[in-house]
């Protein structure tokens, strides 16, 4: 028989919220972390809005031997795993190095750093044939996004299965999703697992730019990121980092550590359609919701929180409406919905594993997050997504979806485990 994984430690950073305690405060009061960037001057931009984290490595305990051979988001990812292993109980060396791991997922690497360097080798793009004498000697661990999951397997002495997941805008569910079933499988007992991306860069932005992906309600940062409102035009781009410790639930219980919540169910998919378009639909994305229930063995009725995707764009709230109404049939009209992305915007990779950490809090503390900034509702997207103001509500079991540029579609069920506190 398989094992149950659940979720003992929870460490976040995140745009406007750096620890769980904070993040939490932020959902739940409805505050929005959204600005117009400062990392660079966006003025070329068509979109010139983000959810920057206010995050100084060296006050949260990075030395400057790591913040110099670490990009952003690897620093990101060991401050959340430190909060997190902290919020377990684990102690360092107590545990047994060949049967503990690490996932860590991530979309766009070490989008920064690469840029960064590039400019300097290539004396800010002048240059065809760049100049490798300037190139910092950390820059191989910025080439590889392995090095993530490698920084956070030295600093926690993680000796089992490591490795990177990278599937777009589903790698932070994906990774989780993989580090419960090493768990369920025996390959592993315990797993630091989670996701982080740090892309705000002129390239990235440029990109999303070209595709019209991002927003360009740039007047009004502060309400530019409004899932599956009718005035949505697009996306905030975000950054940031969630970190969890799994555990097989007997050895949790054994050890008396306090549970967030137990990981169910996971199923993804991939509609091998279009690598950035959806089909309206919803069926890919319906077809993983089905398969984290029936692997949780759970039915529709049983979802008491759906916490969206709902990245703002036209498209996707349509498509993901449409799934919710495939898979969860009429119940789809009567659970709640909400989308974090309205306050800490969309953070790629990082962002499933952020949700996984919302979801969780909301069992914790049976409360809703809102979906901040949803002012006009569509015929299209017709369900109820909890607008503004969070709402107290008992949340034994919440469903968190993804949908990725490339076809992925993820979704993940966390219940209350009997016993835990609410």
């Amino acid at each position: 028989m398989s094992r149950r994984v659940v979720i003992t430690g929870i460490g976040v950073v995140a745009p406007g919220a750096i620890g769980r305690k904070e993040f939490w405060s932020l959902l739940s009061e409805g505050r929005t972390a959204t600005r117009g960037i400062t990392f660079f001057d966006p003025a070329p931009f068509r979109s010139r809005v983000a959810a920057e984290v206010d995050f100084d490595p060296a006050a949260n305990g990075l030395r400057p031997q790591e913040i110099r051979r670490m990009d952003r988001a690897a620093q990101m990812a060991v401050v959340a795993m430190r909060e997190a292993v902290a919020d377990s109980g684990l102690e360092y060396g107590a545990h047994d190095p060949a049967r503990t791991g690490v996932t860590i997922g991530t979309a766009v690497g070490a989008t920064m750093s690469l840029e960064r360097e590039y400019r300097v080798v290539s004396d800010d793009g002048s240059r065809y044939l760049v100049d490798e004498a300037y190139a910092a000697p950390e820059l191989y661990n910025y080439l590889v996004p392995s090095s993530f999951a490698r920084e956070v397997a030295w600093a926690f002495g993680a000796e089992g299965p490591v490795s990177v997941v990278s599937t777009g805008c589903t790698s932070g569910l994906d990774a989780v999703g993989h580090a419960a079933e090493l768990i369920r499988e025996g390959s592993a007992d315990v797993m630091i697992a989670g996701a982080a991306d740090a892309p705000i860069s002129p390239t990235t932005v440029r990109c999303f730019d070209a595709i019209r992906a991002t927003t360009t309600s740039n007047d009004d940062p502060e309400h530019a990121s409004r899932p599956f409102d009718r005035d949505r035009n697009g996306f905030v781009l975000g950054e940031g980092s969630a970190v969890f410790v799994m555990e097989d639930l007997e050895r949790a219980r054994r050890r008396g550590a306090v549970i967030h919540a137990e990981i169910a169910g996971f199923g993804t998919r991939s509609n091998a359609f279009h690598m950035t378009g959806l089909r309206p639909d919803g069926a890919e994305l319906a077809a993983a919701i089905r398969a984290s229930l029936d692997e949780a063995r759970m039915n529709p009725a049983d979802i008491d929180y759906v916490n969206a995707h709902g990245s703002g764009t036209k498209q996707n709230d349509r498509h993901e409406t449409a799934a919710f109404k495939h898979s969860l049939g009429e119940h789809a009209y009567h659970v709640p919905v909400s989308s974090i992305k309205s306050m800490i915007g969309h953070s790629l990779g990082a962002i499933g594993s952020l949700e996984i950490a919302a979801s969780a809090l909301a069992i914790r503390n049976n409360v809703v997050p809102p979906t901040a900034n949803l002012e006009h509702t569509e015929p299209e997207c017709d369900l109820d997504y909890v607008p503004r103001v969070a709402r107290e509500w008992r949340t034994d079991t919440v469903l968190s979806v993804g949908s990725g540029f490339g076809g992925f579609q993820s979704a993940m069920v966390l219940r209350r485990v009997d016993g835990s506190a609410p």
